[in-house]
C-alpha cells in the first residue's frame, strides 16, 4: 500500500520560531553560574555564544521570535519537509492506528540538525565572528554545522566523539568535504582532553567530553564562539520549524495526533516536533495529546536519571543546568546511536517531564534495529539509529492499538536517514550487536554529588 505525502509550499515555511517557555505554567529553573551560584544573565553567556543565541537562550517572555530572512532563504533549499502517512508500516503491523512521520532526512545533510546550524552560523557571521567550535556525537550535527559554516565563511573545528569517529568514518569525511577540521575526542589538543586520556587512556569518549574540548578551544581562541547542537533552549527554539510545518500538514490530512513521538538525546528534534503541538495542551485546547521521548536504555536520563543541577559537559566548563541527568561523568555504552549518548536532558524538557506534561520510554539497542528494519522494508527509507528509537516507540504504540482496537493517530519525527550507518546494520544482521543495561548503583555513583534544584 502506497504511503501518502502531505506537501507544503515555500510560502508555508514558518516566519517565526515558537518559544514554549511563555506558555509554561512552571518555568524552568535558571541556569546557574557554578562559581557564584547566581542565576546567569545573557551577558554572562556572551563570551561563549553569539549574542543573539545567548539572548534567545534566556528569553522567557517572547512567544514568537522572528526567523531572519537570510536563514529562511536557506531553509528554502529543502523546507518545507514532507509529512508522510506510513500506510506500508500500518499494513505490516495490521494496526488500526494511523501513523505519520515528518521526514527531516531530506535535508542536504540528511537530518534535522541543519535547522539550528544555519541560524547559529548566521548569528555568528552577523556579529563578525570568524571561528567557531562544536562537538558532535554520531556526526549529524557536525555535518550540518560544517555546511552552514562554509556558507557563511566561518572556520570550524569539530570535536567528534572517538567511538563515532571510528564507527562512522564517512560522517567525518562529509565534514571534511565541507571544509571543517575534525578532531577525535578525547584528544591531546585541550587540557580537558589530556586529563581524560591520562585518567582513562582507553576511554571512547562522550558528548560531554567533546563539549568540554570545544568550549575550551572557543574560550582560548580569538574571535571564536562555541555553537551547540542540542540541549539548550535556543537550539530547541530553532527546531520548532519542524512542528510548525507539521501542524499545517496534519490539518491537510484531516487529522490531529493523539501521540507525538521523537527520539531523545539532548532534546533538539523532540522539542522541534513536540513543542508546537504541546502549546495547544499548555493553553488547554488539546489536553489529551501525549508526548513521548524515546531514549536508549543504555543512557536513560529521562527514565532513570535524577532531576538536579548538573554541568552540560564532563570537565565542568558550562553553566549548571537544571535537568534530568545521569551525572556529567557518566560514561555511556558504545551503542551505534551516537547522537543519543548524552548524560542529560535540556532544562525545558526536564521541567516538562517533571510536571508530567511529557513521557519518556527507554528502548534496547536490538529493538531499535528490529524496528528500523521493519520500517525500511515497509516504507523504503533506511533510518538513522537515533531515529529508530522513535520508530520502535511508534511501533509499540501502534501494536497497543491493535490489541485495544483504538484508532489513534501517531506522529513521529524521522530525524535522519541511516545511509552512512550501514556498518551498524551489518553488525545487526551478523548478530554482532548487544544490549546494554545501566545499574542503579552506577547511576547513584555518578549522581551523588549533584547540586539541588533551587
Amino acid at each position: 500500500m502506497k504511503s501518502k505525502k502531505y506537501l507544503l509550499q515555500e510560502a508555508d515555511i514558518p516566519r517565526a520560531w515558537y518559544n514554549v517557555i511563555p506558555d509554561m505554567a512552571v518555568k524552568p529553573a535558571p541556569l546557574i553560574n557554578p562559581g557564584t551560584k547566581e542565576p546567569l544573565k545573557a551577558q554572562d553567556l556572551y563570551p561563549l555564544f553569539s549574542k543573539a543565541a545567548a539572548d534567545q537562550e534566556l528569553n522567557t517572555t517572547d512567544r514568537w521570535i522572528e526567523i531572519p530572512d537570510e536563514v529562511r532563504d536557506m531553509y528554502r533549499i529543502w523546507r518545507p519537509t514532507p509529512l508522510v502517512r506510513a500506510r506500508g508500516l500500518e499494513k505490516l503491523l495490521d494496526t488500526p492506528a494511523h501513523i505519520y512521520f515528518k521526514n527531516e532526512s531530506v535535508s542536504p545533510v540528511g537530518s534535522h540538525k541543519l535547522n539550528s546550524a544555519i541560524a547559529q552560523a548566521y548569528y555568528c557571521k552577523q556579529q563578525g565572528v570568524t571561528n567557531i567550535t562544536t562537538e558532535t556525537g554520531a556526526g549529524q550535527w557536525g555535518a550540518a554545522l560544517s555546511l552552514a559554516a562554509k556558507h557563511f565563511g566561518l572556520e570550524l573545528a569539530v570535536y567528534m566523539v572517538k567511538i563515532s569517529y571510528e564507527q562512522k568514518p564517512y560522517r567525518r569525511s562529509i565534514m571534511q568535504t565541507y571544509g571543517a577540521e575534525v578532531i577525535s575526542s578525547p584528544s591531546m589538543s585541550t587540557k580537558a582532553g589530556r586529563k581524560i586520556i591520562t585518567d582513562n587512556p582507553n576511554y571512547q569518549g562522550s558528548l560531554g567530553t567533546a563539549i568540554s574540548e570545544a568550549v575550551e578551544l572557543a574560550m582560548s581562541t580569538d574571535n571564536c564562539k562555541y555553537v551547540l547542537g542540542s540541549v539548550l533552549n535556543h537550539v530547541a527554539l530553532h527546531q520548532t520549524v519542524i512542528g510548525l510545518e507539521a501542524e499545517k500538514q496534519m490539518e491537510m490530512a484531516g487529522e490531529y495526533p493523539d501521540v507525538v513521538i521523537a527520539c531523545f538525546g539532548g532534546g533538539s528534534n523532540f522539542s522541534g516536533l513536540a513543542f508546537p503541538f504541546l502549546r495547544h495542551k499548555l493553553i488547554g485546547e488539546r489536553v489529551d495529546t501525549r508526548f513521548v521521548a524515546a531514549e536508549p536504555s543504555s543512557c536513560p536520563k529521562l527514565t532513570r536519571g535524577i532531576f538536579e543541577y548538573d554541568f552540560g559537559d564532563e570537565a565542568g566548563y558550562t553553566p549548571l543546568i537544571p535537568m534530568y541527568t545521569l551525572g556529567h561523568n557518566f560514561r555511556p555504552a558504545n551503542i551505534h546511536a551516537g547522537g543519543l549518548r548524552y548524560h542529560g536532558g535540556g532544562a525545558i524538557i526536564s521541567q516538562l517531564k517533571h510536571d508530567g506534561l511529557i513521557e519518556a520510554v527507554d528502548i534496547d539497542q536490538l529493538d531499535t534495529f528490529k524496528a528500523a528494519t521493519l520500517f525500511a522494508r515497509s516504507e523504503g527509507i533506511i533510518p538513522a539509529p537515533e531515529s529508530s528509537h522513535a520508530i520502535a516507540a511508534t511501533i509499540n504504540e501502534a501494536l497497543k492499538c491493535k490489541v485495544s482496537g483504538e484508532k489513534k493517530t501517531i506522529l513521529f519525527n524521522l530525524s535522519g536517514h541511516g545511509l552512512i550507518d550501514m556498518t551498524a546494520y551489518d553488525r545487526y544482521f551478523a548478530n554482532d550487536l548487544t544490549n546494554y543495561t545501566v545499574t542503579d548503583e552506577e547511576i547513584a555513583q555518578y549522581t551523588k554529588d549533584l547540586e539541588k534544584i533551587l
